[in-house]
C-alpha cells in the first residue's frame, strides 16, 4: 500500500518586524537554520527512511513579499530498489510579491531496481526569483541504477517558460541526446532572472537559464563553483 501523503511545507511571508515563518513536517522534516541577515534558511531532514516502494513524498514551499529563503538539503537521498513497486517525489513552489528562493538539493541516487517519478511545479510573478540546483546519480558503486521519469513546469505571471520532460530509463539514459556514458546529471536552474551568457548556458526564451554537466561521478562536476558565483549578498530576516 502506498504511504499517505503528509506535504513537508515551508511558508515564510515576509514581515516589516520579523518574517513569519511555519514549517510542517511530512516524509522530510524542515528544520530552521540561524542565517545572516536578509535569509530565512531551511534544511530538509529524512522523518524516516527514504525513498522506499510506496512513498509519496510532497514538497511545499510558499513565499510572499520580499524575502529571501534558503532551502538545504542535510544529506542525499537514496531511492532504494523497490522489487515492483514504484515512488514520488513532487515539488511545489510559488513565489509571490518579490520573492526569493535558492534551493541546493544533495544528490538523488537512483539505485537499481528503483522507480521514481519526480515532479517540480513553479507559479512566480515578475520580480520574484528562483534558483535550485539537482544532481541525480543513477545506481550507486558498480550498479547501472533505476528508473526516473522527471518533469518540470514553470510559469511566470501565468504564462509557461519552462516545459521539460525526461525519460531517465535504463534503456533512454545511453542515447547521445541524453546521458550518452555518463552517470550523474547535474543541472542548475534559474528563473526569473538569467545567469551570464556562456557556451554551455541555455538561456530560456523568459527571463531564466539553465546550464547542466553530465559527469560519471557527481564530485566531478564544476557546478559547485558555477552556484557559488550565481549566490546573492545576504539581508534581514527571522523565522519564528
Amino acid at each position: 500500500m502506498p504511504t499517505p501523503i503528509n506535504p513537508t511545507r515551508i511558508e515564510v511571508v515576509a514581515d516589516p518586524v520579523r518574517d513569519r515563518c511555519l514549517l510542517t513536517t511530512g516524509l522530510l522534516s524542515p528544520r530552521r537554520l540561524q542565517a545572516a541577515d536578509g535569509v530565512v534558511r531551511v534544511a530538509l531532514v529524512a522523518a524516516s527512511a527514504l525513498l522506499l516502494a510506496g512513498d509519496q513524498v510532497e514538497i511545499q514551499v510558499v513565499v510572499r513579499g520580499p524575502v529571501r529563503v534558503e532551502i538545504v538539503e542535510t544529506a542525499g537521498t537514496v531511492a532504494y530498489a523497490m522489487r515492483g513497486g514504484s515512488a514520488r517525489w513532487d515539488v511545489s513552489v510559488q513565489l509571490t510579491d518579490g520573492a526569493e528562493l535558492s534551493w541546493h538539493g544533495e544528490p538523488f541516487v537512483v539505485s537499481e531496481g528503483a522507480d521514481v517519478a519526480r515532479s517540480m511545479t513553479v507559479e512566480m510573478e515578475t520580480g520574484c526569483e528562483l534558483a535550485v540546483r539537482e544532481s541525480l546519480v543513477f545506481g550507486r558503486h558498480g550498479e547501472i541504477g533505476g528508473t526516473l521519469h522527471s518533469s518540470q513546469r514553470a510559469h511566470l505571471d501565468g504564462q509557461l517558460i519552462l516545459a521539460e520532460d525526461l525519460d531517465l530509463t535504463p534503456a533512454a539514459r545511453p542515447g547521445w541526446a541524453i546521458l550518452g556514458g555518463a552517470r550523474c546529471l547535474d543541472s542548475i536552474t534559474t528563473l526569473g532572472r538569467r545567469l551570464p551568457d556562456s557556451p554551455d548556458t541555455l538561456q530560456l526564451e523568459g527571463p531564466g537559464s539553465m546550464v547542466r554537466r553530465l559527469v560519471q561521478d557527481q564530485h566531478l562536476s564544476d557546478l559547485a563553483q558555477s552556484w557559488a558565483a550565481s549566490s546573492k549578498p545576504d539581508k534581514i530576516s527571522e523565522c519564528s
